[in-house]
């Protein structure tokens, strides 16, 4: 029988006799995690969290008015609650006379503060802007009305704007995003962008190709996302609001048998609701911070808001959604559609 010589201690192995199996494995992490770049050890650490939503949203005020009482609740609930803008806003109409003097840059840097002061009102820590491969920022695109609720880019865009951008190059920066947050579910616009909006569009198209590219591109860590939300209002909702809007006289009310924006469907099209009662406050505080593009009248009942146009509309408290990606799971509502945007793919609240 043949011995073999003592290890001596700079011999491979030497120090892991009596050393704790748990030390030994921890150095085997930060062996790894030494050999990451920055991108892949924040996309393992995103793991750590057991529920992670990303919304995509193209403006600052966008993301509340359409999903603020979602993100307060799940923010409150303690997932891991991700905002991406894809532009500052600079093209956006200013509503009070005392700013009405902020050109392009100032309305961008002031709307950034206005969306930082939003989201402490909604509890999320996590906001981020889109940028471009160099850095710098894609520009607000501006719209033109074609009708009432329906929008379009103008004639003059912006060569820095966003609908300007080259759109896989867009998605490839949203992929980027994805990859390091690593989120179960994803929220944006439907395919109309609510109401035409360009940057609304380029956001949905961009987002809806990002989840491929990031599932599998052969670029940095790739992620799939189990749930994929449009945002929706239910049409029997809106009309009804809006016939409550007329009937109490309130100035500038829409039409409510008139046409609908995109984002408007048949009630059996939205397959999931989320009940952010709870969280109106925080919503309506969200509200309240982007001051240059929304006005508030909450003695109103239901609270109305209204953007440059001067039309009133409700503040939902109760948010709407399209599953267009994954499975939809229970609970389910009396009219069988899912109360959680987690249901089936992460540990309910």
């Amino acid at each position: 029988m043949t011995t073999q010589p003592p290890q001596t201690p700079d011999e491979p192995g030497a120090a892991v006799a009596g050393r704790d199996p748990l030390e030994i494995a921890q150095d085997v992490v930060d062996d790894v995690a030494g050999e990451l770049d920055p991108a892949e050890l924040a996309a393992l650490e995103a793991l750590d969290q057991p529920r992670r939503v990303l919304f995509v949203h193209a403006h600052p005020d966008d993301e509340t008015i359409g999903t603020g009482a979602t993100m307060a609740r799940y923010a409150e609930a303690g997932a891991s609650v991700v905002l991406l803008t894809l532009t500052r806003g600079e093209l956006g109409e200013v509503i009070p006379a005392d700013l009405a003097h902020l050109d392009p840059q100032g309305l961008a840097e002031h709307r950034v503060h206005e969306l930082a002061t939003a989201m402490e009102a909604l509890g999320v820590e996590d906001h981020r802007f889109l940028t471009r491969p160099d850095g710098s920022a894609y520009r607000d695109s501006g719209m033109v009305w074609l009708e009432p609720g329906r929008a379009a880019a103008g004639d003059d865009v912006h060569p820095q704007a966003l609908a300007a951008a080259d759109p896989e190059e867009v998605a490839a920066q949203v992929a980027a995003v994805v990859r390091e947050v690593r989120p179960q579910v994803v929220v944006t616009y439907e395919p109309g962008g609510g109401y035409g909006h360009p940057d609304h569009v380029r956001a949905q198209e961009a987002t809806a190709r990002a989840l491929v590219l990031a599932a599998g591109d052969g670029t940095g860590v790739p992620w799939q996302v189990a749930k994929v939300y449009e945002i929706v209002q239910p049409e029997s909702a809106v009309r009804e609001a809006l016939r409550a809007i007329a009937a109490s006289g309130a100035q500038g009310a829409a039409d409510p048998e008139g046409p609908l924006p995109s984002v408007v469907v048949p009630d059996e099209a939205v397959t999931t609701v989320v009940d952010g009662t709870g969280q109106l406050p925080a919503k309506l505080a969200a509200l309240r911070a982007h001051a240059t593009q929304i006005s508030l009248d909450l003695d109103a009942a239901p609270p109305l808001m209204r953007l440059s146009n001067g039309v009133p509309q409700p503040v939902w408290p109760v948010e709407h959604f399209r599953l267009v990606h994954g499975v939809a799971s229970g609970p389910f509502d009396a009219d069988g559609r899912e109360t959680d945007l987690f249901a089936g793919v992460a540990p309910s609240a």
